[in-house]
């Protein structure tokens, strides 16, 4: 009964991890370059979990154990804004962003400018090309992003196109050892180099790559996880109430026999 108990716990806690991943992910449906995560888990059998009274598999107790997280780094749709600064990366491949706690990565292409002029992201942080931050001039237009990120302006009545830099763009592999810094930024171990951007790797100007969740398969996982929960909860409530059952039958004193 006490390994019932301790099973079922095990269960529900991994249950209550899966549950928060799932919520995550379903609360980052329109967070643009966002990837979703998945929980990982394993059975463990603990050295002492056994009971002599059974024989082969029988004997052993396993517990659910919440082994780990991973990230499905699968690129997500792309959707056609029309904004000349946005970019959408087809392939592998990250923009670099200088943040206050160090230069980060993301796939996250909706990008603005600041009041200084700088190509930033939607949170502010500068998106860093091959010489620095790009920076505009207040009489520049008609923006142009090529497919490998050089990015030309009309500046004023000039009808010759000026450089403002070209995008800096990175690539990992594995890419699986990045690390969550936020929903849609990434940051790279001590241990981990950007490597060479692979040459099927392009940009689309005006559009963003959405968050690769699944929000059909989000929700129904989130329904099975909470029946799930709910059954076992049933189960650990009817052991409960046969320890107690068992506890009050063994402590009422026996009746006296008859002379």
């Amino acid at each position: 009964m006490e390994n019932a108990l301790l099973v079922g716990l095990s269960r529900q806690m991994a249950l209550s991890h899966d549950l928060d991943i799932v919520a995550n992910n379903i609360a980052n449906i329109d967070t643009t370059g966002f990837k979703a995560d998945n929980a990982l888990f394993s059975q463990y059998l603990m050295s002492k979990a056994s009971d002599g009274d059974f024989t082969g598999r029988d004997q052993h107790v396993d517990f659910v154990t919440d082994r780990a997280s991973w990230i499905d780094f699968s690129e997500g749709a792309i959707q056609r804004t029309g904004n000349p600064l946005d970019v959408a990366i087809q392939g592998d491949g990250y923009l670099v962003v200088q943040t206050p706690r160090g230069v980060r990565y993301t796939r996250n292409g909706a990008l603005v400018t600041n009041a200084a002029g700088q190509l930033v992201t939607d949170e502010g942080y500068p998106v860093l090309g091959e010489n620095g931050p790009i920076t505009f001039q207040s009489t520049d237009h008609n923006i142009n992003i090529t497919p490998s990120g050089v990015i030309t302006v009309r500046e004023g009545n000039n009808a010759i196109e000026s450089p403002r830099g070209r995008l800096q763009l990175v690539a990992f592999n594995p890419q699986s050892r990045l690390q969550k810094d936020g929903d849609s930024m990434f940051l790279a171990p001590p241990s981990v180099n950007p490597g060479a951007l692979p040459a099927s790797t392009t940009l689309v100007q005006g559009a963003i790559e959405k968050s690769n969740v699944n929000a059909v398969a989000e929700i129904s996982r989130m329904i099975q996880i909470t029946q799930s929960y709910t059954d076992i909860a049933t189960v650990l409530e009817q052991q409960s109430d046969q320890r107690k059952n068992a506890l009050t039958t063994l402590s009422q004193a026996p009746a006296s026999g008859s002379a």
